[in-house]
């Protein structure tokens, strides 16, 4: 066995062109002699048709995209016959959104919003089918020349339908460190609550030109995810619109409980921005999980004090002795 070259027949499929070439895997544009259909075929490089991990998570991306059915996701092929590993999808002309945002940045409000509501559809229809993809990001979501969305690859998508065991490792959490949530920073699978932090991400992005958490290096961005705040829209972007930035705000909190709870209720905003107050301004923390009606950057330091207050209030009390005893009432009415 050999790699795959421009004019191989891959089974039922003519490879015509080369479209790109990865580390792991070369993408071809090819005809379905089947069909007559022009597809794209997914080929990955010999040394890791052998690899077991490699397998796992290739095989899982070809399902998931088998299954799932939307305008605004990648769309999967089932060959008649496979004599090797590979993957059939629909040929998508167009360039990716990282592509875009590099050319234009930031990209206009109407065409920024369009694409976050193409990826929102996406996601509440793979959340639909049990799908949480986990590592959702620029790269992975290319644009048609209509403007219209297609998101892309699986590899570590947490698809809940699957029944089979895999060990540790074949499921990996973590994603893009830019985009990832903080829940995955801790390990955690993560649910449709990391996609939204993820488009929410990307559309700060979009708006912006700038990310809500930076750093020197990856570990740097991912200790401010977990302990610091996000620099909010208006810190770039002069004048950016106070309610679009609660809603931004809200979709990266650090808490899931505190984000939209579904890609559905991000949609909703989204598209009614103006329904939607702005941030209060005294907190600045919107709806951020509190403890006791105290934001919970602020509950322990005010707990320490509060602890230190009582110890002080005994001791004063223990200073002053016991107080003078009250004669009975009899000695007093003498």
């Amino acid at each position: 066995m050999r790699e795959v070259a421009v004019g191989d027949k891959l089974d039922q499929y003519e490879i015509t062109k080369l479209i790109a070439r990865s580390g792991m895997a070369s993408i071809f544009e090819a005809k379905d002699t089947a069909t007559g259909m022009t597809v794209a075929l997914k080929v990955p490089h010999l040394q890791f048709e052998s690899d077991v991990v490699f397998f796992e998570r290739f095989k899982r991306e070809e399902e998931i995209g088998q299954r799932l059915d939307h305008p605004n996701v990648i769309k999967f092929f089932k060959p008649r016959h496979k004599s090797r590993m590979y993957a059939v999808m629909e040929l998508v002309e167009g360039k990716s959104l990282r592509n875009l945002m590099e050319e234009e940045h930031p990209l206009p409000r109407a065409r920024a919003l369009a694409l976050a509501q193409q990826i929102g559809e996406a996601l509440e229809h793979m959340h639909g089918h049990g799908v949480v993809h986990r590592d959702l990001k620029p790269e992975n979501v290319l644009v048609t020349s209509t403007g219209q969305v297609k998101i892309i690859d699986f590899g570590i998508a947490l698809d809940k339908a699957a029944r089979r065991l895999t060990w540790y490792g074949l499921s990996a959490t973590i994603g893009t460190p830019d985009y990832i949530a903080p829940e995955q920073i801790g390990g955690r699978r993560g649910d449709a609550r990391t996609d939204v932090y993820a488009l929410g991400t990307i559309l700060y992005e979009m708006l912006t030109g700038h990310l809500p958490f930076s750093g020197p290096n990856a570990l740097a961005v991912m200790r401010a995810k977990t302990d610091g705040e996000p620099k909010p829209p208006s810190y770039f972007v002069p004048g950016f619109d106070p309610s679009l930035e609660a809603i931004l705000l809200k979709a990266i909190e650090r808490d899931p409980r505190d984000r939209y709870q579904t890609a559905a209720e991000f949609l909703h905003d989204l598209r009614n921005p103006a329904a939607v107050p702005p941030r209060d301004p005294l907190t600045g923390a919107g709806r951020r999980r509190k403890l006791g009606g105290i934001p919970r950057r602020l509950a322990m330091p005010l707990l320490i004090v509060a602890i230190l207050a009582g110890l002080a209030s005994l001791v004063w009390l223990s200073s002053r002795g016991p107080p003078p005893r009250r004669p009975p009432a009899a000695a007093r009415g003498r």
